[in-house]
């Protein structure tokens, strides 16, 4: 018999300055058997960054040609297409010809450098990609916010995200690797 999903339920108060987004939103997140807390508390915070009425979680680890993410307008158009990890080339370069814009969030420490060294150059002609990628630290202390039933406040202002609840809070700085915001 396969395993389950374990349910989450996440009240996120949002106010995103940079983007001048403000909204409450009641989410279930799906973890997938194979999913840990920390890929889980990821593809929150990219819920967060990209947050939209129109965002959903996709159906996660077990539909491969699926974005963890997507924002896709009444027509179908997929708007923005958001995977969390360190995807294949291949699969980033065939989202940014479903998609309007296409987000990586890369995270892992060193396996990450590893991956973005490797694909980097495969990817360079992609003008509708933007690879951003959190830290070690700032990943495992996200992580360490994950529980069945979460009340969360968000905060982002010149790309720097505070996010919390009653008892504790992580200040993350997720640095932009590619896309229009690159240095």
């Amino acid at each position: 018999m396969a395993l389950k999903s374990t349910i989450f339920k996440v009240e996120l108060q949002l106010a995103d300055l940079d983007r001048s987004h403000f909204g409450e939103y009641a989410l279930t997140i799906a973890r997938h058997p194979s999913e840990n807390d920390q890929r889980m508390m990821v593809r929150l915070l990219a819920f967060a960054l990209f947050a939209s009425e129109s965002l959903a979680f996709g159906r996660g680890l077990s539909s491969e040609d699926e974005a963890d993410l997507a924002d896709v307008d009444l027509t179908g158009v997929i708007e923005r297409w958001i995977d969390v990890g360190l995807p294949d080339e291949r699969n980033i370069r065939r989202a940014c010809g479903r998609a309007k814009e296409v987000v990586v969030l890369a995270y892992g420490g060193r396996a990450a450098e590893i991956w973005w060294q490797q694909t980097a150059g495969k990817v360079a002609g992609q003008k509708n990609l933007r690879v951003l990628a959190l830290p070690p630290a700032e990943s495992q202390a996200l992580a360490a916010l994950a529980a069945r039933n979460m009340r969360l406040q968000c905060t982002i202002q010149d790309g720097v995200v505070w996010l919390g609840g009653d008892d504790q809070h992580v200040e993350l700085a997720p640095k932009v690797l590619f896309g229009p915001e690159a240095a």
